[in-house]
């Protein structure tokens, strides 16, 4: 019996915890997301496995010595996983739409909106019992209305890395329920008439136009936001790589295989913080539910902003287009574009929806610039 007894304490089922379990369903809800629904699969598997693996009891997997610690420490601690895949983005992102038409850079800093009325949220919620978040805890939580991963996972291990898995969590399944949340949101503040509008066709941008680009951008942050220099900067750098046309190699691994390994790491990372102990807080409610406002008030004003730029510009503008300017890239575009077909079947906005959706990926790290200026 006392061998019995040792062989049964050395298996994990004598030692699940409730909160475990929770935890571990929450993981396998993730990874159905992922495979039955495609919500951002590329993100949310890794991210529900890590959850699986962190609350297996005795596995050991995040803590000292085990993979998923060093894996977090190495990448997220250290902040170079965001930095990553900011420059695999850049490697995969064309400025043509934004350079060609530059006005759609107010829609994607309308889009950011969002963020700075959570920041306002987040200090409110103090105010409900059981709530407590810092100056710090709430700009982190903040960040999620930029609806853009990597920043968000970028600030929060700096300012907030107790709150990273619940805020990484909330960023990415906002990102995946863009499909959902956008279009009631596009449709209640625009009228048929505004989403059937017609855009003109954006003038052909050259190659040196776009080679300029992200130096430009980069001088501009250097300037005047070095604390986002660090994210803009790798933005900006694997953009050059694909539109200087002279480092094919590089530009390719960027936008294959070194994205797809950090994303498999990073997924990896975000999960193993999905531990019950960690999770399992009344703040996670509250991110969650300010994630969501966040997000929303970011679609709106984006909406808004191009429904003022329509009525005084001399060229016509879909509203629609502002919803893109949330930096969900390339989905929120995509939604916009399908949206607008559904009013008008022969209305392609998703040129068009480009340029604040890029705009919105630059205005989120310029917000996470600002701040971590402000409150670090």
């Amino acid at each position: 019996m006392e061998k019995l007894e040792i062989l049964w304490q050395s298996t994990a089922l004598a030692h699940f915890e409730t909160g475990q379990v929770i935890m571990m369903l929450v993981g396998l809800g993730l990874l159905y997301l992922a495979i039955v629904k495609k919500f951002e699969p590329l993100l949310l598997l890794p991210i529900g496995f890590g959850a699986l693996l962190t609350n297996i009891p005795l596995a050991g997997f995040s803590e000292v010595g085990g993979l998923l610690h060093y894996v977090y420490e190495i990448g997220i601690g250290t902040g170079v996983f965001p930095l990553l895949i900011f420059m695999g983005v850049g490697a995969m992102t064309d400025f043509g739409a934004l350079i060609a038409n530059p006005r759609m850079l107010l829609l994607g800093a309308a889009a950011q909106f969002g963020i700075f009325a959570t920041l306002i949220g987040a200090i409110l919620l103090n105010y409900v019992p059981g709530l407590e978040f810092t100056l710090k805890d709430a700009a982190a939580i903040a960040i999620i209305g930029g609806a853009d991963g990597p920043t968000a996972i970028f600030l929060a291990s700096k300012l907030a890395p107790d709150l990273l898995g619940t805020i990484a969590v909330a960023a990415y399944s906002y990102m995946a329920l863009v499909p959902i949340i956008q279009p009631p949101i596009m449709k209640a503040l625009t009228s048929p008439e505004e989403r059937q509008i017609k855009m003109a066709q954006l003038r052909v941008v050259s190659r040196r136009e776009k080679i300029i680009f992200p130096l430009a951008v980069l001088l501009m942050t250097i300037l005047f936001l070095p604390t986002a220099t660090p994210l803009v900067g790798m933005f900006c750098l694997g953009n050059l790589m694909k539109e200087a046309g002279v480092v094919d190699r590089l530009s390719n691994t960027a936008q294959n295989e070194l994205i797809n390994v950090v994303t498999i790491f990073l997924g990896l990372a975000v999960g193993s913080k999905l531990s019950a102990d960690k999770f399992l807080k009344a703040e996670t409610l509250g991110i969650l539910a300010l994630g969501a406002v966040a997000f929303a008030i970011g679609t709106a004003t984006g909406v808004l902003m191009a429904k003022v730029m329509n009525k005084y510009s001399k060229a016509d503008i879909n509203p629609l287009v502002g919803a893109a300017g949330v930096s969900a890239v390339p989905m929120a575009a995509r939604v916009v574009n399908k949206v607008g077909l559904q009013a008008n079947p022969h209305n392609f906005l998703l040129m068009h929806a480009m340029g604040p959706n890029v705009a919105g990926v630059l205005g989120s790290a310029v917000a996470a610039g600002i701040l971590l200026a402000l409150v670090n």
